[in-house]
């Protein structure tokens, strides 16, 4: 499913329009990452959470040459699901 078809799920099943049902997540995905940025966690019960987590500077390789290569650090985001969401898909 991508965005689009998100979309179109959601304003069926809320009887809304395309373009509410748009507005509605793009804030949601806005405050998701705003939220992230910040540092916190989100949780959503029974879904999942998402939180952000430090990623050190390390060594790796080039596959094509094998030469040595630094990789910065970054943060990276990491999301688990909820124990609901794990039962459904099983």
């Amino acid at each position: 499913m991508n965005k689009t078809e998100l979309i179109d799920a959601m304003a069926a099943d809320a009887g809304i329009t395309k373009a509410a049902a748009k507005k509605a997540l793009e804030s949601f995905l806005g405050n998701v990452e705003g939220s992230l940025k910040k540092g916190n966690r989100v949780s959503l019960v029974g879904f999942g959470s998402w939180s952000v987590s430090r990623r050190n500077a390390r060594e790796g390789r080039n596959p094509q040459t094998g030469q040595t290569i630094k990789i910065a650090a970054k943060n990276v985001v990491k999301f688990k699901a909820g124990t609901e969401l794990g039962n459904a898909v099983n």
